[in-house]
């Protein structure tokens, strides 16, 4: 740039700048019109295994997270009990105390009771009796 004078230089490098910022915030723009967008899935505690305290666990973890996710797990009473004092603990969830407590944990050990793990492979028939 020598045969340009300080302010002609400072134009160019301006128009640069310029034109560079237009190129990075279209790629952008394109990159982020091509990203899948998430769209969470509306729940209803209708949805979910009927029994008694079913609104009331719904509407507890669902202040923090889907239900869905709550559903797919399967756990003991005694390990569901652990997992709330994780969620006050790590979370912040507010504390379930007393009756609150015990209607939430109920109705997740009756209806996401712990499962026995399915067989999986090949099992040898003979080791069975």
């Amino acid at each position: 740039m020598a045969w340009m004078n300080g302010r002609t230089a400072s134009a160019v490098r301006l128009l640069f700048l310029f034109v560079l910022a237009a190129l990075v915030a279209g790629a952008i723009g394109v990159a982020a019109a091509q990203a899948p967008q998430f769209t969470p899935r509306d729940e209803e505690p209708e949805q979910f295994p009927d029994a008694p305290g079913r609104e009331e666990t719904f509407y507890t973890c669902t202040a923090c997270h889907n239900f869905t996710l709550v559903a797919q797990q399967g756990m003991s009473r005694e390990r569901w009990d652990r997992t709330l004092d994780l969620m006050n603990e790590r979370h912040g969830m507010p504390k379930l105390e007393g009756k609150d407590r015990a209607i939430v944990l109920d109705y997740l050990a009756r209806v996401f009771a712990e499962q026995a793990p399915a067989e999986r492979g090949w099992q040898n028939p003979f080791l069975k009796n």
